[in-house]
């Protein structure tokens, strides 16, 4: 099977069972690290709601990443006065981005925009440049991208920024789709899974600078930036939150114990 990234041929990895009914298979490529799955024919079905029972942090991921890019863009884009969120869901990353000033618009062709209407990128109704952002923003996204190269494609078409969220694979081998939670197979959503050296290999084909934080937070742009401004804030998010929970929160969160009840079906 042809790789989706960089048209190298894959090597097998293993099959697994999906939404508890279909047993398909991965595939690992062996020069950028990208792993997909067979073709995904099951999408139409995961995706007849758009946002799956099983993503509960939809609400605390949103406004933490409201923080982190508000951050980003005034360190590394304080030239730039419009942009947009690709995949933006709901519309409540959007709203919490123009709550904070900054001229944000939403991207999505599957999912009701409930909390930024009138945001909409064709509420725009601009021509030519006019149609180009400074920064696009895509969280929780590129996991779910069947082909990925054509939305690049888009998303390039758009910014020449991208910023966006995923998790990359671990730095132990994986032997089986229970070694990494990111599978996620009772979603049957995360069909397309990055490492760092598939990061990297995007950054060449695109021909921009990949700014990474080595986790979850990654930026493609072809500005030359002073400094990884997605790792600084990313190390200061994750310490401050760390000291504000060991010694200002009473109880620690539910969200993961949630997560287990739903998808055991508790």
């Amino acid at each position: 099977m042809e790789c989706k990234i960089c048209r190298h041929e894959t090597e097998f990895l293993w099959k697994t069972r999906i939404l508890d009914k279909y047993d398909i298979a991965y595939y690992k490529c062996p020069f950028c690290s990208f792993i997909q799955t067979e073709s995904a024919y099951w999408l139409a079905e995961v995706y007849a709601g758009a946002i799956t029972v099983t993503d509960i942090g939809y609400v605390t991921r949103n406004i933490l990443y409201s923080g982190w890019v508000d951050r980003i863009a005034r360190l590394s884009f304080p030239d730039v006065r419009r942009f947009l969120d690709y995949g933006g869901g709901y519309g409540l990353f959007v709203r919490l981005m123009r709550d904070r000033g900054f001229d944000f618009y939403r991207q999505d062709l599957y999912c009701e925009n409930i909390f930024a209407r009138g945001f909409d990128v064709e509420d725009l109704r601009l021509g030519g440049d006019e149609e180009r952002f400074g920064l696009l923003t895509s969280f929780e996204v590129f996991e779910h991208l069947d082909d990925p190269r054509t939305e690049l494609d888009r998303m390039f078409g758009y910014a020449d920024s991208i910023l966006f969220s995923t998790e990359l694979q671990p730095r132990q081998p994986l032997k089986d789709v229970k070694d990494w939670w990111y599978f996620a197979p009772h979603t049957g959503q995360h069909i397309a899974l990055y490492g760092l050296r598939t990061l990297r290999t995007i950054a060449e084909i695109y021909g921009c600078h990949l700014y990474s934080d080595g986790r979850n937070l990654h930026m493609l742009t072809r500005r030359r930036l002073s400094f990884n401004s997605v790792k600084w804030v990313s190390l200061v998010g994750r310490v401050t939150d760390k000291v504000l929970g060991r010694h200002f929160q009473d109880k620690r969160s539910l969200l993961t114990r949630d997560l287990q009840r739903i998808s055991q079906g508790g």
